[in-house]
């Protein structure tokens, strides 16, 4: 995972075959609110609420942030933003 001195967040995608660094991912404002949720083991429900969208919208995103981070499972998510979070603080200083 990687963030630069912006705050950007962006992830490294790994192939399944082979686990090689590959292109980065960037993660829209919604996205990374969406991924936050998670992070904090919130229900896509609450998450929908917190954001004023529909649950059927989080779950598109959720699918979306799937693909992007290359994992299977919301689990997997979670411990990538966890990452992303540990890194994002040590950017700051």
């Amino acid at each position: 995972m990687l963030v630069d001195l912006n705050g950007d967040m962006t992830a490294r995608k790994t192939s399944r075959d082979n686990g090689t660094p590959a292109d980065r991912v960037h993660l829209t404002p919604t996205q990374r609110k969406v991924l936050d949720g998670v992070h904090s083991g919130r229900l896509n429900k609450q998450i929908a609420f917190d954001l004023g969208i529909a649950e059927a919208t989080v779950k598109a995103h959720m699918t979306i942030l799937m693909r992007k981070l290359n994992v299977r499972n919301r689990t997997q998510v979670a411990i990538i933003a966890e990452m992303m979070n540990g890194q994002r603080e040590a950017a700051r200083g």
